[in-house]
């Protein structure tokens, strides 16, 4: 147990080292971007992202996955992935440009047909990594993995920001896009000893694909539910509009799906090797649920607080209309973490089939809401967006509880603790913002220094059992210090 938590341990500190490293630079590159372009620029990406997100997800087809999980992996497990992701990666692209001109038709975006055409081109990058991910995860090497995605990061928002600054409007997005993907790529490939041979299997694509498939029919209807939100703000409103939740989105997500994300890829080559010890397993996952939660909640209540100072000192008017979307979608991002883990806790019971049925069931329960929402405008669908977060929670909780015996009860007294002292400090925050007299700088440096001391203060009073978790972790270093 000790050494499978230093593995743990030491892959999430990884993981979380490339988050901070990555996501800092992504987003001093976007505020730079922000500033430079127009929020229409950004509506026009999200919309050609639907796209080749929808084909990243078809080449993948969980057999990447399917590779990090499998106990042991053979050459011609490795190079069956690699041609069948790229066989995949030549028919989606071929269906993208063939298809990019109805697209363009379906927005009344006629720019759109050379963009969808030419932001595809990541599909055939991405596909050529997914083998040396699988490998480099099984390995637990996430230091690798870090400084390939911290580099992409770098070059490409320099690239970016200088083609912005040339004045390639929109294309300034394509060139950040296509660059990370490729640098990434590239980095990987240098650092893995892994190489493709001419080999492929029947056997393996077969095993691999049982567990795999039902994650690539998850995995298309997720990433399909996801850009639902601004295909229908794209095709009922303005470009505008689109760019204003698509920015609110990729903020709210800088922090609870990346943190998670980050973890989960950490933990889940260690945990698939206790999938048949289900008290261990639980308990692993109760630790995980707790620290999460303790982080990710405080950051998201905060930012809600102070999004509208926040907004006012760092953008121009023109994206202040993205306050409200952020606000609500740092909701949704306080509850992603029960949601994301729950279902990959069905991931190492290897239950992909359940994955699948209950990604169906909600999704279809949030595409209702959506589709209703559409009269009462982009804050109503947001609206929509929130409520269907909450309501996910139900067969989500309802399976973890049936494999493992994680029940929603259980689950509810792990995060009751920190959602309920983030919204304290979320209102401290709140009410500092209004009450102090000074520079607005000056005010939000003091809110947020507030809500943080609320918050920690409240956690330890409450015995929120991830604050004790890592004060133990603290305690534990000073005093071998």
């Amino acid at each position: 147990m000790k050494t499978m938590n230093r593995k743990i341990g030491a892959g999430v500190l990884w993981n979380l080292a490339s988050l901070f490293l990555t996501r800092g630079a992504s987003t001093i590159f976007m505020l730079f971007l922000a500033h430079m372009l127009a929020p229409e620029a950004f509506g026009l990406v999200a919309m050609a992202a639907v796209v080749f997100e929808l084909a990243n997800a078809f080449i993948n087809s969980g057999l990447g996955a399917a590779l990090i999980r499998s106990k042991e992996v053979s050459e011609a497990d490795l190079n069956t992935v690699f041609y069948t992701n790229l066989g995949l990666s030549l028919a989606a692209y071929a269906a993208i440009f063939a298809g990019a001109p109805y697209i363009a038709a379906f927005y009344s975006q006629p720019e759109l047909t050379a963009l969808v055409q030419v932001m595809a081109l990541v599909v055939f990058i991405n596909a050529a990594k997914i083998v040396q991910l699988a490998v480099l995860s099984r390995k637990m090497d996430f230091k690798t993995q870090m400084k390939a995605n911290t580099l992409a990061t770098v070059i490409s928002g320099i690239l970016a920001v200088t083609a912005a600054y040339q004045g390639w409007g929109v294309w300034s997005l394509v060139v950040q896009m296509l660059s990370q993907a490729a640098v990434s790529a590239a980095i990987l490939w240098m650092a893995s000893n892994w190489r493709p041979a001419w080999q492929f299997s029947t056997e393996s694509f077969t095993r691999l694909f049982a567990f795999g498939r039902n994650l690539l029919a998850e995995g298309l209807l997720q990433v399909a539910f996801q850009n639902s939100y601004v295909l229908v703000i794209g095709r009922f409103f303005s470009a505008e509009l689109t760019g204003l939740y698509f920015f609110a989105k990729k903020l709210s997500k800088l922090i609870s799906e990346q943190l998670t994300g980050a973890v989960q890829q950490a933990t889940f080559p260690a945990l698939s090797t206790l999938q048949d010890d289900n008290a261990i397993l639980k308990y692993k996952y109760r630790q995980i649920m707790q620290l999460m939660m303790f982080l990710i909640a405080p950051i998201m209540m905060l930012l809600a607080a102070l999004a509208p100072l926040l907004f006012s000192l760092v953008f121009d008017e023109k994206w202040q209309g993205a306050v409200p979307y952020l606000q609500l979608l740092c909701v949704v991002g306080m509850i992603y973490p029960l949601n994301a883990l729950n279902m990959n806790l069905l991931n190492v019971k290897g239950r992909s089939d359940l994955v699948f049925k209950v990604g169906l069931l909600k999704k279809g329960v949030s595409l209702t809401m959506l589709l209703l929402a559409i009269p009462y405008g982009v804050f109503g669908i947001v609206v929509s967006q929130v409520i269907a977060t909450f309501l996910a929670l139900i067969p989500n909780t309802y399976f973890s509880a049936r494999l493992v015996g994680y029940s929603t009860v259980e689950q509810v007294k792990d995060v009751i603790k920190p959602i309920g002292a983030a919204m304290l400090a979320g209102a401290c925050a709140w009410w500092s913002a209004h009450a102090i007299p000074a520079h607005p700088m000056i005010v939000l440096m003091l809110s947020g220094l507030a809500g943080a001391g609320i918050y920690i203060l409240a956690s330890f009073i409450i015995h929120a059992e991830g604050a004790l978790m890592v004060w133990g972790k603290v305690s534990g270093q000073f005093q071998r210090a």
